[in-house]
């Protein structure tokens, strides 16, 4: 391999990964606020999100914010572990090296439902809502982890045919 070629290899493999890496916490910052900010406001509409997470104090429950940025905090900290091993390592193909970023984002979204559980449950049992999405944009998430398991397919088939 010339030199220019192992050059452009680079950038493009670090370029995915720098990518990757802020895909991924982009998803996870959406779904903070989505679960944080967004749904209480559209599960108790008209009412502000001070009085929303007072509410539900004053109840003996939580939105326990901190558990739900935990649990979130996993994808984006993988996403920097692989981000550092692809700058340490930049021989490897571009499209291996998004592989793991799109199985992150693919986990993107039960990681979103259990980050969710325990405040959606909250927001049902003090205002006697369902425990559900009631913003809309938890679709974007949905539709983005959907999206990364159809490119992870795509990923197999075209390397199985690409064998053959």
């Amino acid at each position: 391999m010339t030199p220019a070629m192992n050059s452009t290899r680079r950038l493009s493999a670090r370029a995915v990964a720098l990518i990757g890496t802020g895909a991924v916490v982009a998803y996870a910052l959406l779904a903070a606020v989505q679960i944080l900010v967004w749904n209480p406001q559209a599960a108790v509409p008209g009412v502000g999100l001070d009085q929303i997470y007072a509410d539900v104090a004053a109840t003996g429950e939580s939105m326990a914010a901190g558990m739900v940025i935990a649990f979130l905090a996993v994808g984006p900290l993988l996403a920097i572990a692989l981000l550092v091993g692809a700058w340490r390592r930049p021989e490897g193909r571009a499209s291996v090296v998004g592989v793991p970023f799109l199985v992150l984002l693919a986990l993107g979204a039960p990681a979103y439902f259990w980050a969710n559980f325990g405040p959606g449950m909250a927001l049902a049992d003090t205002f006697f809502v369902s425990g559900g999405d009631h913003s809309p944009w938890s679709a974007p998430l949905y539709v983005t982890s959907g999206l990364a398991v159809l490119a992870l397919v795509g990923h197999v088939v075209w390397n199985r045919s690409s064998r053959q």
